[in-house]
């Protein structure tokens, strides 16, 4: 049975239990047949001592919570390392000198609305945006709760804040393009690009993967004439293995390349390309009146395309890199060869008059 202090309970004997978690930290004892105003008094001693002791803890600010969470992103990929190196930058400049124990959701009000509204009148950053920098920083919050502690076992942080996120409604929806469409759109694009999106539209590569492609991934199977990329875990999306399997016209453009560069497939003027939405594809897509295509709807172009060439669902996994239970880490010569084949299919559907567009590929 409750009693009038929370964490306080008088059990069947008339004996008095306390369970109460404090401060990021549990306190519980059976402490008998004694009066509420003893437990009380129990209850408040304990609560002190863990004050005391939190005040002698050694304080953390954010800086430098983030400079530990980007030690451990670096070990992870370059990847990895770049996506919370770009995110926190953004953040620092309001909460870096913060202590980590003294940030709260209120803490990012500010900086919702700088990056929603700039003050210079520039166009603002969607909800979805802002929330992937604060998903950075609650995970580093996280692992200061959970994870680093201190040189007395204690951790960084007694207990990780709620950070809550905006809300987003209506997300930009896939794009599927027709075969009409790439056409208009690939005449419009800078030769380098264009290789890079033929080379997307028929192996279904995320962007970070189509520009940071490397020779080093290769794997050729000499018996099969042709070639698949293995990505490795930290450079990919779901932090694991993909094997890229390459088309008729995805292995034309790769072997296009050869001799051009000696680490990335497709460079530009002797370095990687950050990203195909660049400039020149968004000229492009003026020019081709395709304002609303972006560099992923490649990737739901593919996944279309074989979802109408009836290619299987679980083939269609493989293909896409989508996690399912049976996936293998590597293909043998058989296994390489059906997939090429279920992936030559999305030619057969240059000849359908419509491609369904959807929302999910």
């Amino acid at each position: 049975m409750r009693t009038r202090t929370k964490g306080i309970s008088i059990d069947g004997d008339r004996e008095r239990k306390v369970d109460k978690q404090y401060k990021g930290q549990r306190i519980y004892a059976r402490l008998g047949a004694v009066s509420q105003e003893d437990a009380e008094a129990w209850l408040r001693a304990e609560q002190a001592a863990i004050d005391r002791q939190q005040d002698q803890r050694p304080q953390h600010h954010f800086c430098d919570a983030a400079g530990r969470y980007l030690d451990e992103k670096e070990k992870e990929g370059e990847k990895q390392f770049s996506y919370a190196d770009a995110h926190l930058a953004k953040i620092l400049p309001y909460i870096g000198t913060k202590q980590i124990d003294m940030i709260h959701s209120g803490s990012f009000d500010k900086f919702k609305a700088d990056r929603m509204t700039p003050i210079d009148g520039s166009k603002g950053v969607t909800p979805a945006t802002v929330n992937k920098t604060l998903e950075v920083v609650r995970a580093i919050l996280i692992r200061a709760a959970r994870v680093w502690r201190n040189d007395d076992g204690t951790p960084w942080l007694a207990s990780a804040p709620l950070i809550e996120m905006l809300e987003h409604k209506n997300p930009r929806r896939a794009y599927p393009i027709t075969w009409e469409e790439q056409s208009m759109l690939f005449n419009e694009l800078p030769p380098h690009l264009e290789r890079m999106a033929l080379f997307a539209v028929n192996a279904g590569t995320r962007d970070e993967n189509t520009c940071g492609l490397r020779w080093t991934w290769e794997h050729r199977f000499p018996e099969l004439g042709r070639s698949v990329f293995v990505i490795p875990a930290g450079e990919y999306k779901a932090g694991r293995q993909h094997v890229v399997i390459l088309n008729d016209v995805a292995q034309s453009v790769v072997d296009g390349q050869r001799g051009k560069h000696s680490e990335f497939v497709f460079p530009y003027r002797g370095d990687r390309i950050q990203e195909m939405g660049n400039n020149g594809w968004k000229q492009a897509r003026e020019r081709a009146r395709l304002p609303q295509v972006r560099v992923h709807d490649l990737r739901h172009t593919y996944a279309t395309r074989l979802r109408a060439a009836g290619v299987s669902e679980e083939d269609r996994a493989l293909l896409l890199g989508h996690s399912v239970k049976s996936m293998p880490q590597h293909y043998a010569a058989g296994t390489v060869e059906h997939l090429v084949e279920q992936a030559n299919k999305v030619e057969a559907t240059r000849k359908r008059m419509t491609i369904l567009r959807v929302v999910n590929g």
